[in-house]
Parts: structure tokens; C-alpha cells; sequence
């Protein structure tokens, strides 16, 4: 079912971009697949009705969020009316900033993290409080001690959940020690719950809201990533504080963010409630990847370790000691004409995040490319 795209020479990001010129690129995250046959199915049902107007979301929409979340992640009490549709992720957790910050107030993350998140913040022109995450034995865990000491004083938190890039799925445990600290400290918590469908044999994602000790968060998901639709621009904010809601409502309509296209609407209920099976397939193939991966670092002896891959389909590897990211992912281009995203990016040194939602053919001739570095 899942079929692979060859995508050079369509205007995509990902293959077409100028830094990109020919090279095979394994570092934007989106997929090389073509989307759901449900949601193909749904789209030219609605391209044949001719006309695109502007865009009202149906009660059907809501209903397919909460159902999906409901019945695929045992998040049973979530509710449609605290749905707010907005065009992104990103979008969303830009218009939560401003709309539950001040210019100058201290947002934590954990480091490294999405590098769009440093935009967003310097944006909102609030203050970066870095709390950085430990590396212990090809994983990452939280430095609660430093967590602790960090969050205090501290406006909003930002969580990645799954985390991107290093691949962690929180533990129901960790995430509820979150929230306890959160809520002692009244930390107004912005989880970006976008990689939700990927958690790898042995994790399982939990959605923050399945935790949380007030209702002083907000939870940023969509079907894009899973599906690989970012294109069409659709994502969702959970938000059960009311006064939160209000605020996050009128910070979407200053920013003209909050309005989905007709496309939109159509492309994420044909998701949720015809593609479960297709979801599941697409998982086989990223974990197949990320195994694959494995097993080659391990036969050919390279100097890289493996981080311990739970969820997203982006792979984080460890370079040698003293190797710089940047300086490795510039050689490989222009020696392999291979992409890479240097860890620099993410806020750290020392890694590269791999792109595993392709075709085995090319996750094979990057590793090859990659290896011949060493």
C-alpha cells in the first residue's frame, strides 16, 4: 500500500531547493510517500466540486480528532469543543506564545530541540531558559535536578512529545513527574504533540493531556507528518483552559492563522477515519529503516553510535568525539552529494539527524555515502 515517489523536479522543498542541487536529501521531515488512498480519494472528491471558497469546518471534523486520539491513543477524555483548528504546528505554537507571554518572559525547552522553536521564541521576544537533556548510554533522559532549578520563575514551557530530534517517546512517568512540576510552579505548558503516530515496538506515545494536573497547557497535533500532507496546511491546538482558549483564539486571527482551506478539512478527516491501516503499514517501513541503519553501523565498524531510536522517523546519530557536525555534513555533500541536518541546528554538537521516511534504496546509499567518511 505504501508507495514510494520519486519527487525531484515537482517545486518540493525537500529535493528541489537550491542548497539541495542534485544531492540526495535525508533532511527535511517530511516523506517521500504518496499520501493515504483514502485521503487521495477525498481530495479529487472535493477538486470535482470546483469550487474553492473559503473554507467552514464541519462538526465531522471535530468528531474524527477526538474519535482518532480516542480510540488510537486512549485519550478518552478528550473533548471536541476545546478543538481549535490552525493552519500549523508551528502557527499554533507561535500564536500560544504571544497569546500566554509578555515580551521578555523566561519559556523553557529541552535541548537540543526543533530548531523552529527558536524562532518562535526569539519572535515572541521571550527569554530561551535551556534545560539541556542527558546522554546516557545511547539515550536520552531528563536532568530533573536541573529541570527543577530551571523552571522556576519560568512563564511557559515548551515539550516535544515525541521528542524531535533525538527520537525519545516520554514514558507515562516522566511526563507525569512534568506535570507535577509544572503545576506546583504554574508553568503553562505547550506541547507539540506532532510525531504522535511514530513510537517504535516497546514505546507508546501518551498524550501530555492524559497527565496533566490543571488545565494550564495546550497540545499542538496533526495529521501531517503521519500522513505527509504539510502541504495543505492543517493542525489542531488543544486547549480545555477557557480563558486560554480566548487568548490563543485572538492571537490566530491577528496572525491569520486560525482558517483552513477546503482541502484542509477534507484531507484530515479521510486521515483519521479511513487510513488506520495505511498508518500502521507506513510504521513497518520507518522501523524497518531505522533497523537497517542499526545493523549497518554495527557490520561495517563505524564510529558513530546508534542513539536509541523510540518514535518520529528521524534517525539522531553520534559522531566521533570532536567531530563537528557542520564541517561533516558540508564534506559529505560535496564528496557523496548526500543531505544530512547537522545537529548545530538543534542547539548541540556532535550529531546528525538522518530522514528515514524514504525508500530503502536511499536510506542504503546514504549509509554508504556516510560511511565512506570514515
Amino acid at each position: 500500500m505504501i508507495k514510494y515517489i520519486n519527487r525531484r523536479g515537482s517545486d518540493c522543498y525537500k529535493w528541489d531547493s537550491e542548497c539541495v542541487k542534485g544531492a540526495l536529501p535525508l533532511w527535511v521531515a517530511d516523506m517521500d510517500f504518496e499520501a493515504a488512498p483514502a485521503i487521495l480519494k477525498a481530495l479529487h472528491h472535493r477538486l470535482e466540486h470546483g469550487v474553492f471558497g473559503y473554507a467552514y469546518v464541519p462538526e465531522a471534523y471535530y468528531e474524527a480528532v477526538v474519535n482518532w486520539f480516542a480510540r488510537r491513543h486512549e485519550w478518552t477524555n478528550i473533548r471536541k469543543e476545546c478543538v481549535i483548528p490552525s493552519i500549523g504546528v508551528v502557527p499554533a505554537v507561535a500564536a500560544i506564545l504571544r497569546a500566554m507571554t509578555k515580551p521578555g518572559d523566561k519559556v523553557l525547552m529541552h535541548t537540543p530541540a526543533y530548531n523552529c522553536f527558536f524562532r518562535c521564541l526569539v519572535n515572541a521576544e521571550c527569554e530561551l531558559v535551556e534545560s539541556p537533556l542527558k546522554y546516557v548510554d545511547h539515550h536520552y533522559e531528563i536532568d530533573w535536578e536541573d529541570f527543577e532549578k530551571k523552571i522556576k520563575g519560568v512563564k511557559a514551557m515548551i515539550l516535544c512529545n515525541p521528542h524531535n530530534p533525538t527520537g525519545r517517546v516520554w514514558t507515562h512517568e516522566e511526563l507525569q513527574r512534568m506535570a507535577q512540576i509544572c503545576a506546583k510552579e504554574d508553568v503553562f505548558v505547550i506541547a507539540d504533540e506532532i510525531h504522535c503516530e511514530f513510537a517504535f515496538p516497546g514505546y507508546t506515545y501518551t498524550p501530555y493531556a492524559t497527565v496533566a494536573e490543571n488545565d494550564r497547557y495546550c497540545i499542538c497535533t496533526s495529521p501531517s507528518k503521519a500522513f505527509n500532507i504539510a502541504g495543505l496546511q492543517c493542525a489542531n491546538i488543544y486547549c480545555p483552559d477557557a480563558k486560554a482558549e480566548t487568548l490563543i483564539r485572538q492571537a490566530l486571527d491577528k496572525n491569520e492563522t486560525g482558517n483552513l482551506n477546503a482541502f484542509a478539512v477534507y484531507t484530515l478527516m479521510a486521515a483519521y477515519n479511513e487510513s488506520e491501516e495505511w498508518i500502521d503499514e507506513l510504521m513497518e517501513l520507518v522501523y524497518g529503516n531505522w533497523c537497517f541503519v542499526r545493523e549497518y553501523i554495527e557490520q561495517n565498524n563505524l564510529p558513530l553510535v546508534d542513539t536509541k531510536m523510540e518514535g518520529t522517523y528521524l534517525a539522531w546519530v553520534k559522531l566521533p568525539d570532536g567531530m563537528k557536525s557542520d564541517e561533516l555534513c558540508q564534506k559529505l555533500q560535496e564528496k557523496e552529494n548526500i543531505l544530512f541536518n547537522p545537529s548545530t541546528m538543534y542547539g548541540v554538537e556532535g550529531f546528525v539527524r538522518i530522514n528515514l521516511a524514504t525508500s530503502r534504496e536511499n536510506v542504503m546509499a546514504a549509509m554508504k555515502g556516510l560511511g565512506k567518511m570514515f
